[in-house]
């Protein structure tokens, strides 16, 4: 994809998560990532990201743990990439992809959750 477009981004939920950390490890591969209440990451694909990073966090997530929100809080500053961690307070695992949109907390969730990634794209990959 690379050679054909000049900016390319990928965003995943859940499992997705970990799939755009490894991504995001290689610079080659890719130009900025964005992940909703990633599973199966680890502080090891946390310290290896190398592009701009945007991470939007569900307050009660039992695959990205309150133990992973704070490391990914301390290291991904370090990193030298740019980085956003936006929290949804009152939401939880899997808001972004299938909340309830007849729930007003959810539907408002689903709708930020989606306007933070459009923007976060906007800015690095235009």
């Amino acid at each position: 994809m690379k050679s054909e477009y000049p900016k390319v981004g990928a965003i995943g939920y859940c499992y997705g998560g970990w799939a755009v950390f490894q991504l995001g490890a290689d610079p080659s591969l890719i130009d900025a990532v964005s992940t909703a209440h990633p599973t199966l990451l680890t502080k090891e694909e946390i310290d290896a990201i190398k592009v701009p990073v945007q991470i939007l966090s569900a307050e009660t997530d039992q695959s990205y743990t309150e133990e992973l929100k704070e490391y990914s809080n301390k290291i991904i500053p370090t990193l030298g990439v740019p980085y956003e961690y936006v929290y949804f307070p009152g939401l939880v695992h899997g808001f972004a992809a299938r909340g309830d949109e007849n729930n007003k907390l959810q539907k408002h969730g689903l709708e930020k959750a989606k306007n933070n990634a459009v923007t976060f794209f906007k800015e690095f990959l235009h």
